[in-house]
């Protein structure tokens, strides 16, 4: 399979495993405060990085040099992104947020055009915008309440999208200097220590630690984190790294609005939320954009992947 039908499939995998993400963090937030869901389901995915790295019988080594070069992107994301989602969450509503970080695609253009200098033209510009109005379209329609806006709500879920563009633009480069699994390892253990060491904190000063373990008694508390931690923490890590090796990141941006759609289609299904046609309509829009927007994207970057010795595996990447 070519490459760019790779990265193609891994951005729509990204989109699906973020988009059915939101089931389980709901569960897990009936167990646990927004900071000890991240915490757990952090540690869960290091946990498991820690295990897959025993079976591949590989050694992780980074230099300070090397650290340096990965901590912007591991600062953009995980840390800085779901820090500002989480607390922005506390005072605005997930509609208003929805409609935030649907501009996520318009900040990673003009970061791209700006940092990478992959400009794009009138026709992926069209469709990008096509999409971002497509998710705008369905949370209006889903009776937005104004009277619930908050401007501390707003700034914080701003600086989250601000920072999951950034993360895009930054992904571009380092991920063409280091294996897919050298960076998701090394962006799960930071994650790890970040969210468990604000999460502590947070329970030494209100003087709660003994709740912080006990989430851990629910069933639905355990599937929720082994999802989240598994597949929407470390599987997307390394999903969005690879397509972000290979593909423009104002392309790749564009599936977080794919992943919109994916969460109302699972919330029909699973959480037998209803449907109406603005639904329907809003899908449509943001499928045609996705699709417009890779399709129209054409030849404008000018980036080309090569084959890197990644200098913490001793391995080429390919």
């Amino acid at each position: 399979m070519p490459e760019n039908k790779k990265a193609y499939f891994a951005a729509i995998l990204y989109a699906i495993i973020i988009g059915f993400s939101f089931i389980f963090t709901k569960i897990s937030l009936m167990e646990a405060s927004p900071l000890d869901t991240l915490a757990h389901r952090f540690t869960m995915a290091f946990l498991i990085a820690i295990i897959f790295k025993l079976y591949r019988r590989t050694s992780v080594k980074i230099s300070a040099k090397d650290t340096l070069k990965i901590l912007p992107l591991v600062f953009l994301y995980p840390i800085l992104f779901f820090t500002f989602q989480v607390f922005g969450l506390l005072y605005t509503s997930s509609s208003e947020a929805g409609i935030i970080q649907a501009t996520i695609p318009i900040f990673t253009l003009l970061s791209a055009s700006l940092f990478l200098k992959e400009y794009a033209g009138r026709g992926q510009k069209f469709f990008l915008y096509l999409s971002v109005m497509g998710v705008i379209f369905i949370f209006v329609m889903n009776d937005l309440q104004i009277a619930d806006h908050s401007l501390k709500g707003t700034i914080l879920i701003l600086l989250s999208s601000i920072a999951a563009a950034l993360y895009n633009v930054v992904a571009r480069k380092v991920t063409k200097q280091y294996s897919l699994f050298t960076l998701t390892y090394v962006m799960t253990f930071f994650g790890f220590v970040a969210f468990n060491s604000m999460a502590i904190i947070n329970h030494v000063i209100n003087q709660s630690f003994s709740s912080f373990l006990l989430p851990f008694t629910s069933s639905a508390f355990l599937l929720s984190i082994l999802y989240l931690g598994a597949l929407s923490s470390l599987l997307t890590a390394f999903l969005s790294n690879y397509a972000l090796s290979i593909l423009p990141a104002s392309k790749m941006s564009v599936f977080s609005n794919l992943a919109t759609l994916i969460t109302i289609m699972a919330g029909v299904i699973f959480l037998h939320e209803s449907i109406h046609y603005y639904h329907v309509i809003g899908a449509m829009i943001i499928l045609a954009g996705v699709i417009g927007t890779n399709y129209f994207g054409g030849n404008r970057s000018k980036h080309i992947r090569k084959n890197v010795a990644d200098p913490l595996l001793k391995r080429e990447v390919k």
